[in-house]
């Protein structure tokens, strides 16, 4: 028994239900497991982004936070460590407060492991950054990244994500929208690109079809688990992506999606991604604000342009417009977003020509 341990099971049992959930590519020791094991329990009680949970973690640690958040640790005690840790920040006491009923509020009445029982019945698999897998594009988030990723689809595919663009537009796509992401999204693949999305209707449906049919991996972020496959009528696209891409999700399965979480679900899909472009996008288009998170981040930011007399394009001009967004009309400038230094030109020009010759 390990001096850390997890609150109701042994050593050998944190081994089993970690094992559960990382078959294929284990976690490399006992420290990473139980701090797996102590993420997964918090991420059924902390709403993503919470940049003051994320703060204790970086503080303490994952599994010293658990033990604050299940037991009686007051707001005093908190602050107190977070001192003697050297924390970058002191949150007040109120906020601490605050924080700690909430968190406590919204754990499971269940075992603390049975996120990872639920993950381990679907086959999802649970990356954290103990992980040798986890996605490091993701810590340019600092406070914001999020605690954990449960995956389904071969983990050994989060390699992609050194190579990948996101695509992402409104979900009322017109024909025009459609047709750009299609070709879009197929010249990339083609391009050795990995195609990272919402797995929404409209332009994300559409980028992650064509990846699908070149046969490029493709990723969709949702923003509830893994297992809730939003929206139903995509239902059969995301269980195609799940056997040859890869989906994934920071909540634990049976997590609902809701407003909030698909806004923050659009940081995921920024940060992992080496380029964002925006194919198309109303003025209030939801994928502005996966835009924003990528001018945040410093991420390379696309966009294409549309007809001037219509609405559907507003956004996208806007970005070019306001906020420096590059105007892209073709893969290959899209591809240049993502890779300015060119090194994997060859081989794209290459797989483009093989493409066109069909």
């Amino acid at each position: 028994m390990s001096i850390e341990s997890f609150p109701a099971l042994t050593s050998r049992e944190v081994a089993s239900v970690v094992g559960s959930v990382s078959a294929g590519m284990e976690y490399p020791d006992e420290p990473s497991m139980l701090a797996a094991a102590a993420r997964a329990a918090l991420s059924s009680a902390i709403e993503p982004g919470d940049t003051d949970a994320a703060l204790l973690v970086g503080s303490f640690g994952p599994l010293p936070t658990l033990r604050a958040v299940i037991g009686d640790t007051s707001p005093q005690s908190v602050r107190a460590a977070l001192r003697d840790a050297g924390s970058p920040a002191l949150l007040p006491i109120d906020r601490l407060r605050d924080a700690l009923d909430r968190w406590r509020g919204r754990l499971p009445r269940a075992p603390l492991h049975a996120p990872l029982e639920r993950g381990a019945r679907l086959g999802a698999r649970l990356v954290t950054p103990e992980h040798p897998a986890w996605p490091t594009a993701l810590d340019s988030l600092e406070l914001g990244a999020p605690l954990t990723l449960w995956v389904r689809g071969d983990t050994t595919r989060l390699a992609c994500f050194e190579r990948s663009i996101a695509l992402v537009g409104a979900r009322a796509a017109s024909g025009y929208g459609e047709h750009v992401a299609l070709e879009s999204a197929a010249g990339l693949s083609d391009r050795g690109f990995a195609i990272v999305s919402g797995g929404a209707y409209g332009v994300d449906a559409a980028a992650h079809r064509a990846a699908l049919s070149s046969g490029q991996v493709t990723v969709a972020f949702l923003a509830g688990g893994v297992d809730r496959l939003y929206p139903a009528g995509n239902d059969d696209l995301l269980q195609r992506i799940a056997r040859t891409g890869l989906l994934m999700a920071e909540l634990p399965p049976g997590s609902t999606p809701t407003r909030w979480r698909f806004l923050m679900r659009n940081r995921l899909i920024a940060a992992a991604s080496n380029a964002t472009v925006v194919v198309e996008a109303g003025a209030r288009s939801g994928s502005l604000n996966t835009a924003g998170h990528a001018a945040q981040l410093g991420r390379p930011l696309g966009a294409v342009p549309g007809p001037i007399t219509s609405p559907a394009s507003a956004g996208c001009h806007r970005l070019i417009r306001e906020y420096g967004a590059i105007c892209v009309t073709s893969p290959d400038e899209m591809a240049e977003l993502a890779d300015p230094m060119g090194e994997h030109l060859d081989a794209g020009e290459s797989k483009a020509r093989t493409r066109g010759d069909r």
